[in-house]
């Protein structure tokens, strides 16, 4: 006896699944990696690199200058030398400061000192020497501060009696006798300095 087979009957086949969102989360991947290579490429190499463009670029211009100098010597060591010393010895020469350049950058230390002798007035004791120690250092600053010519003996002169002043005030002030008359004369000394320099 034969086994009946069964029938065969074309059916279309399920779809298979998509795998959009595995492919584009692949992609993106690959797209961050490379973004974070690069960043890293983009920070590291020019830092390393920087020296070898510079090194290569000076060279470059001397090559450049020396057979352009070969055939007149004398030019270029001069016109190589002058842009040199030029940014050297232009920032070093001094010239005599105007009146009000010379108020504008001793007037802030004047004005401290002021107030540093009314902190010292109200205290007279222990606590007003580092206020005094502070002055000192502003004095110092004043007899750093190159003046004009025309005021330059009276300023350094004042400048002395200050500091000399300030020094016979934190004496007085260590030992706790003659505050007062410490006071005032640190005061006619800064008066002085400021009628000195013209405020």
């Amino acid at each position: 006896m034969v086994e009946p087979q069964p029938e065969v009957r074309w059916a279309p086949l399920p779809p298979r699944p998509r795998n959009r969102g595995r492919l584009w989360l692949i992609v993106g991947l690959v797209v961050a990696a490379l973004v974070i290579v690069g960043l890293l490429l983009f920070f590291l190499l020019p830092r390393d690199g920087a020296p070898a463009p510079g090194g290569s670029a000076s060279p470059s211009p001397s090559a450049t200058t020396s057979p352009s100098a070969s055939p007149s010597t004398p030019n270029a060591p001069s016109e190589g030398a002058t842009p040199d010393p030029t940014p050297l010895t232009t920032p070093p020469p001094v010239g005599d400061p105007s009146l009000e350049v010379f108020r504008d950058k001793v007037g802030g230390w004047l004005t401290a000192a002021e107030r540093g002798l009314d902190i010292v007035d109200e205290n007279r004791n222990q606590d007003a020497l580092p206020v005094v120690d502070s002055l000192q250092e502003d004095a110092q600053r004043l007899g750093d501060a190159v003046p004009p010519s025309s005021i330059q003996d009276a300023w350094r002169s004042g400048v002395e009696t200050y500091a000399d002043r300030l020094t016979a005030l934190r004496t007085a002030l260590e030992s706790d006798s003659g505050v007062s008359g410490a006071l005032d004369s640190a005061r006619s000394a800064v008066a002085e300095l400021r009628s000195v320099a013209g405020f």
